[in-house]
């Protein structure tokens, strides 16, 4: 049976091992790292799939903070989901779906703070709501792809139209 953990509860060296599985030892290099470097994931909102017979790590989802900093120098604070990731021997058997739906729950409908992350628009704008609308103008401190950057907004929340993109300051 999985079940959806905090990931504060698995060692950290389990989810380095899977985080290379699923993108690669290389996976420091891309503009996500970038996106949070300096930060500390958020433990309230990062979580873990485990099989409890088994007791392995199948997935996990981090979370961190970050900011949106406008034309004026403002800075927007914003939640980056991600990595989401799922070991390759159990992908397609609905963890990253499972885990992408509990964390949703721990977010308010109402709350102001608009997740981004960066991913397959197809899958998270038909299952979670993420689009690319927004972000259009937005930039990154790295390569990426405009229609990959994702974000999942109140609706009442005016998300500036240009800025960029980086960890919020400690």
């Amino acid at each position: 049976m999985t079940s959806i953990i905090p990931l504060a509860e698995i060692d950290p060296q389990l989810v380095d091992a899977l985080l290379d599985a699923a993108f690669g030892k290389d996976r420091h290099d891309r503009t996500a790292y970038k996106l949070r470097e300096g930060m500390d994931m958020l433990e309230g909102l990062s979580i873990a799939a485990v099989d409890e017979e088994k007791h392995e790590l199948l997935g996990s989802i981090q979370c961190w903070p970050i900011a949106l900093t406008d034309d004026d120098g403002k800075m927007h604070p914003m939640i980056m989901v991600g990595p989401v990731a799922v070991y390759p021997d159990f992908q397609r058997e609905g963890i990253g779906r499972a885990m992408m739906a509990a964390l949703l729950k721990e977010i308010q409908p109402n709350d102001p703070l608009p997740l981004v992350m960066i991913g397959d628009p197809e899958y998270y704008e038909r299952f979670f709501d993420f689009t690319a609308e927004a972000t259009q103008e937005w930039t990154l401190p790295g390569p990426w792809e405009p229609s990959r950057l994702l974000v999942r907004a109140n609706p009442n929340v005016s998300l500036p139209r240009t800025g960029t993109l980086g960890p919020w300051p400690r």
